[in-house]
Formats: C-alpha cells, structure tokens, sequence
C-alpha cells in the first residue's frame, strides 16, 4: 500500500497508543476506552499479551479473524517497544492502514513504560489516539496523596507525604497499592503521621503486599501462601493490588542489584540511602533478598508478576488461589540453584496440595 494510503488511512483506525512511566492513569484511561468499546459493541471478547510474546502476523491474524462469541474484540499488547523489525512494523502498519474508519468491532491498545515506540509504528497510529502520561510531578504527587487519604476518610501531614514518596514508586498505580493498608487499618477522622506512614510501610501492622515480599525473601513459602490466603479474603485487597505491591518490591530489588553492580559489588550505606533504600531494617531486608534471587531472576520474576496481573485483569480481578500460590512457589523457588524451571513447574503443584493437606 502507498505510504501516502498508509497516512491518510489511519485518520479513524480503531488503534491507540498510551505510553511513558504512568501507569496508573495509562492503565484508568485503557479502563475507559473498554468499558467505552463494550458498550459500543454489546460485548467484547478480551486478549492480552506482552509484545514479546506474540509475533506481529499472530497478532494481525487475531485481529482480522472475525469474534465467534461477541460483537466485537479488545486486544492490549503491552511493551510494545519491542516492535522493531521492519517485517513486524510492516504488517502491523498494513493492518492500522486497512481498518481506517472501521475494523468490525475490534479495539487494538498498544502500551509501553516508554516515552515512544518505533516510530513508523507511532506514525501509523491516529494523532488523537496517541497519548503520552508523564511521570507526576512532585506538588502533584503530593496532591494526590493527599486526595487519596482525604477520600478514605483519613488526613496526612507533610512529613508522612514526602516519607511516602521515598519509599514508593512513582506513579498512581504503586502509590494506591502502597496507600491501601492504611484506608484498611486505620479508622476514618485519622491523621497519618510519618510515624504512623513508617509503622504501615515497614509491614509492622498487618498482613500486605509487603509482609508477603518479606516471606518470600526468607524462603518462607507456608508463610508467604498463609499471608496471601488472608489477603484474598479482604475486598481492598484484590489481586492486581497484590501483584502491584510485590511487583514494586522487586523492582526495588532490581535497584538494589544495579546500586550494587555500580558500586562494584558492595554499597556501603550511604549509597543505598541515596537510591532509596533509608532505614536499616530495608537495608537488611532487602540485602537479604538479593542474596537469594540475582538481577537476571529478578527479571524473569517481573516477568512472571506481569503475566499474572494480565490473567488477573482479564478475569475480572479474580485470580483462583492456587493459581496465585503456584506463583508464589515458582517465585520462592526461583533463586534456588539447580532448580529448573520445567523442575519448579512440575512439583509445585503437588507441594502446595500436599501442604494444604497437612492444615486443613
């Protein structure tokens, strides 16, 4: 097709494209355009994958295959920098080309952490459905913070917002994970100090994403599956926020290993504080945690939480309990040496079986 064909056709083409570092809001507005589709359609089936999990004529096959089921379909490919290969590019553009102005009901969202992907890719995506979400600045992440208390009933002073910004991720989806514990421990009318931030986020109050990060980092699998059991059973606690908060806990352990690599194996307190890491007890924690999984494990374990929290958001928010405790065990066993993985996925199942048999 003439490239001047491929311009003007992906004037309506039913592609977006939501990049940078915000999650939170990237992932809210990709919640609006499916709730949006689905009504558009009268129903929607859903597909999602990681880019590098699916080639592009797959992903294109899928795309013009028509819904057995529902009216319509609603396909996320995330990490879609990952498209670069002038084949991959090729056919993906052909296809945006190809449904200027319709595309029978199907709905294609690509997203990437980055600030922008291939541009010949970027290109063929209408202007008005690109959209990039900046990480937050500073006096907004305070606003939001302060927002989020307000709305469960509670106040923050200064010093517990700016202590929470330390330790948390910065964008709205880590910051709600980190934030929850409170709306759920402490009563409406209550004024979070940064004493009271410290006690919630150091995992001294109650069972969170934390406490099952500190399990797990002990090798401490009965544990780990006891505290994920217990958060099951909370309605703040729905899967993805689960996933969110051990997945920022190993994303804080992919900082420690690359704190370490540029201090040539050792960082010495100081720099650890600079990267974050303020506390002893997260020092201790966290070094503890490297020493069991390694930069390249910690990789393939985010890699894991992602896919989870796909197959959560997918079904809903419900992600059945041993499905979640089968990952527990692969991420508890992944550090392990001289454990495969096709050994890891073969006996965790009868392991978790067996020692649901022995407590109940």
């Amino acid at each position: 097709m003439p490239e001047s064909r491929k311009k003007a056709a992906a004037g309506n083409a039913p592609v977006w494209l939501f990049t940078g570092p915000e999650n939170g809001e990237k992932n809210a507005e990709m919640e609006t355009l499916r709730r949006s589709a689905g009504q558009k359609t009268g129903g929607l089936e859903e597909y999602r994958f990681h880019a590098g999990d699916i080639k592009a004529g797959d992903l294109v096959s899928l795309l013009q295959n028509g819904s057995l089921f529902s009216a319509g379909k609603f396909v996320v490919v995330r990490d879609a920098e990952a498209f670069r290969l002038k084949e991959e590019i090729t056919l993906l553009t052909d296809w945006i080309a190809s449904v200027d102005g319709g595309g029978n009901g199907v709905y294609l969202v690509l997203l990437s952490d980055e600030i922008s992907v291939d541009k010949r890719l970027e290109n063929a995506v209408p202007k008005a459905h690109r959209k990039i979400f900046w990480e937050m600045f500073e006096d907004r992440k305070e606003q939001w913070l302060v927002s989020f208390f307000r709305k469960e009933g509670l106040s923050i002073d200064g010093d517990a917002v700016r202590f929470i910004l330390e330790q948390v991720e910065n964008n709205t989806e880590a910051l709600r994970a980190a934030c929850m514990p409170f709306a759920l421990f402490y009563g409406k009318g209550t004024h979070i100090t940064e004493a009271e931030a410290e006690h919630i986020l150091s995992h001294n109050r109650s069972e969170s994403p934390f406490t099952l990060f500190d399990a797990l980092a002990k090798g401490d699998l009965e544990n780990a599956v006891q505290i994920q059991r217990k958060l099951s059973l909370s309605r703040e606690s729905a899967p993805p926020q689960t996933i969110a908060g051990l997945a920022y806990c190993f994303r804080r352990l992919a900082d420690w290993h690359k704190t370490a690599e540029q201090a040539g194996g050792r960082a010495d307190s100081g720099m650890l504080k600079r990267a974050g890491f303020t506390s002893t007890k997260a020092q201790n924690q966290y070094r503890m945690a490297a020493a069991r999984w390694d930069a390249e494990t910690v990789r393939q374990i985010l890699a894991m939480l992602a896919a989870a929290d796909e197959e959560a958001r997918s079904t809903g928010d419900r992600l059945q309990n041993t499905a979640f405790e089968f990952l527990l065990y692969k991420i508890a066993k992944a550090g392990e040496k001289g454990s495969s993985a096709a050994q890891t996925e073969k006996s965790a199942r009868s392991r978790i079986t067996n020692a649901r048999e022995r407590r109940f």
